[in-house]
């Protein structure tokens, strides 16, 4: 008597994997194989938002912001070419006399800062009088 129906022995006739290495688990989360709404892929995204949201906080990158030095006067701004001009009361920025070419550039660099951000280059400058007479500092600068 040969019975037509087979059973696999187990109930609900699911069949049994077997089981996973952590390396395997490992390799599969590194290549990403699993679907999506599984347990080990929903793992992986936790893991992943983990990352992102906790690290900041954890390690300290150096990146701080730089100090705005306040001026007592407002700059002037003039686009020209492929630059900009921009007009430093001469009050707001201390060169001693008999600065160096490059103490000068270092100075008026750190001095328009706050306008053209630390990523600036100055081509030329040049002190000048304003309309009511003060003494200024016109620099060229371009990114």
């Amino acid at each position: 008597m040969a019975s037509s129906t087979s059973d696999s022995g187990s109930s609900g006739g699911a069949v049994a994997q077997p089981k996973r290495g952590f390396r395997q688990i490992l390799s599969s989360y590194f290549y990403w194989t699993y679907s999506r709404g599984s347990f080990h892929y929903d793992i992986m995204v936790t893991l992943i938002l983990l990352f992102i949201f906790v690290t900041p906080q954890l390690w300290d990158f150096g990146a701080k912001p730089s100090p705005i030095t306040a001026t007592g006067h407002p700059f002037q701004v003039v686009g020209s070419g492929h630059g900009v001009i921009i007009t430093v009361q001469a009050s707001d920025v201390s060169i001693p006399s008999g600065a160096s070419y490059f103490e000068v550039k270092r100075i008026l660099r750190k001095a328009v800062e706050p306008v053209t951000g630390d990523d600036v280059y100055l081509e030329h400058w040049e002190t000048a009088t304003d309309a009511q007479g003060n003494l200024v500092w016109k620099v060229w600068a371009h990114r």
